[in-house]
């Protein structure tokens, strides 16, 4: 028992370290913390649009100015990922959190001093959505590596904490301005983002160490490793082994031992003994960002997925309530319908978490067969005709929404598209790819809608773009599959060819030495 604790055992970190992925355990800390990260991150976005008409008023500016607050926000939230994987693979996904929380705090405490728009953008737009990436992307990493089997279900039951939030910050900041005023309403907001520096704390890293890395050793040679031990702990140098001085074996050296028994080699060649470790090269340092993930077909197919699905998922909570305000559909009614959306998608996140923590099925495929029902809700907009009408559209987009917004980061951890191994520097790349669909989605609907005059035509862009997505995600398993068949077929062809070797040299007497001797036998046995 004493091995087992020494192997697993990290001085001077606060790591859990486990030897399989414990599907719980802290890991439900780190759930909650996801929980509450998301409802101060996506949640406040979302909710920004109650301070809109007191900055068109404050500012003197059209409503077109100030929605590129929450643009630039968003952009820069997803434009700068691949810088939130790098530090977070260089100083650990704790200390970025926490970073990320200071700026998002910062961010919006100086935006409630601001003087103009401009200021917004720098505040809000640059540093507060810095802050929002280096909040979101390491705590959904880390919470992917504390979970296997559970991975999809509770990832998208955290993931609802932005739902949560936009039901209860939305009426409680328009209760506060009425009292203290837009500003101070602002400054309280950020005060309270300062939770995500406190989230951040809890995100203690994980190490998955191999079943044969801390197995204990034989009864017959607890003496010996209680003296490696010994040595370990006294930091006595053991270096003499490469020198031919046997530590472990020798009769002087080893306490108790009155005879030396040969010590097998078989513990060398799996890498079980401690001492042994210590005179194996170490292993090489992590990469910052790994950019292999840009080599495997099936990625590049999910990343395409991800850049036309964004298109798909702004459109329906902008254009929502111009839309059905351009029905004859009252202002009160029409926020019916936005709460309503905001309610099936906390559903549709949860089904999904289910459905995908389901064995055996194919997460990859489920995936597809939601984005295409996304892909026919999108198309149902335009054809909606009064309040029910849009009430249903909405209600069965916001389930199906709920459904791939809550799974399509974490089904980056699945072997299907790069897998837990590459997931950190995967998810940063993905995020990256979905910044420039984020930042062009919005402006193409507008002057669609500016061109037409019709609402639908937004609705249908965005469907087209989640078609394509549909049609990239289909490709994203033959992709893993034939990559992993040609991979397969070249380790197995090198190990043919390393086992065949090259072939001995035979004498050219060789044949005539064999029938020599097969002669002479011949007549002894005659003679006989």
């Amino acid at each position: 028992s004493k091995m087992t604790v020494k192997a697993v055992k990290m001085p001077c970190t606060s790591a859990n370290v486990y030897t399989k992925v414990p599907d719980g355990g802290w890991g439900w800390t780190v759930a909650f913390a996801f929980f509450v990260v998301e409802a101060l991150t996506y949640g406040i976005i979302k909710s920004f649009g109650v301070f809109f008409n007191d900055l068109m008023e404050s500012f003197d500016e059209t409503n077109s100015r100030i929605s590129w607050i929450i643009s630039i926000c968003v952009f820069v939230q997803t434009f700068t990922a691949p810088l939130s994987t790098v530090l977070s693979n260089r100083f650990g996904h704790r200390l970025v959190v926490m970073a990320g929380g200071l700026l998002v705090s910062t961010g919006m405490v100086i935006a409630s001093f601001a003087r103009s728009v401009v200021d917004m953008y720098v505040t809000i737009g640059v540093v507060s959505g810095l802050g929002y990436c280096l909040s979101f992307l390491p705590t959904v990493t880390i919470l992917s590596q504390y979970f296997d089997k559970r991975r999809s279900l509770v990832t998208a039951v955290a993931s609802t904490g932005e739902c949560f939030a936009v039901f209860s910050f939305a009426p409680a900041i328009t209760a506060l301005k009425e009292q203290i005023g837009w500003r101070y309403s602002m400054l309280s907001v950020g005060v309270l983002q300062l939770g995500i520096t406190a989230c951040g704390s809890l995100l203690r890293p994980i190490v998955i160490r191999e079943q044969e890395e801390v197995k204990a050793q034989p009864p017959e040679e607890s003496t010996e490793t209680k003296y490696m031990l010994e040595n370990e702990q006294t930091c006595t140098s053991i270096e003499s082994i490469d020198s031919g001085v046997d530590i472990t074996t020798s009769p002087s050296n080893v306490p108790g031992k009155t005879k030396a028994e040969p010590k097998s080699e078989e513990p060398k060649q799996h890498g079980q003994n401690p001492v042994e470790n210590n005179s194996t090269p170490p292993e090489p340092k992590t990469k910052l960002l790994d950019f292999s993930v840009m080599r495997d077909y099936s990625f590049i197919c999910y990343a395409f997925f991800g850049l036309f699905a964004t298109l798909g998922f702004f459109a329906p909570s902008l254009y929502i309530i111009p839309l059905s305000r351009s029905l004859g559909i009252g202002k009160d009614h029409s926020a019916y319908i936005l709460s309503a959306m905001a309610i099936a998608e906390v559903f549709g996140r949860i089904f999904a978490g289910w459905v995908l923590n389901k064995k055996p099925i194919r997460k990859i495929y489920i995936e597809l067969i939601c984005v295409v029902l996304l892909s026919v809700a999108l198309v149902a907009f335009p054809f909606a005709s009064g309040f029910w009408g849009l009430m249903i559209c909405s209600v069965y987009f916001g389930f199906m929404l709920g459904t791939v917004a809550g799974t399509h980061i974490p089904l980056l951890a699945e072997d299907d598209v790069v897998g837990i191994e590459r997931m950190s520097s995967a998810a940063g790349v993905y995020v990256f790819i979905q910044s420039l669909a984020g930042l062009a989605g919005p402006p193409l609907a507008g002057v669609l809608v500016d061109t037409t005059k019709n609402y639908s035509s937004a609705f249908y862009s965005c469907a087209a773009g989640m078609v394509l997505g549909a049609m990239f995600l289909a490709l994203v398993r033959p992709c893993k599959t034939g990559l992993c068949h040609h991979q397969q077929q070249q380790k197995q062809q090198q190990v043919e060819e390393s086992m065949a070797g090259p072939q001995p040299e035979l004498p050219d007497d060789f044949i005539d030495m064999d029938i020599g001797k097969a002669e002479h036998s011949g007549k002894g046995s005659d003679s006989v």
